[in-house]
């Protein structure tokens, strides 16, 4: 995984009952939201399933 001088420190905004199920998913397992992030932004940028699929998606309420 990458170092720190390898990352890049940003903020946004999760809908609170997302990551209240997240929370509860990842309890019994090694993921984290730092993981997800990472892996689903690698997984948009090379994979154009996964980016069609993403950007389809629409049953969360937009969120700014």
């Amino acid at each position: 995984m990458a170092n720190e001088d390898n990352t890049k420190l940003t903020t946004v905004k999760i809908l609170k009952t997302v990551y209240s199920s997240f929370k509860k998913l990842s309890i019994d397992t090694e993921i984290n939201l730092q993981k997800v992030v990472n892996r689903s932004l690698d997984l948009y940028i090379k994979d154009d399933g996964f980016r069609k699929k993403v950007d389809k998606y629409t049953d969360l309420q937009r969120s700014e």
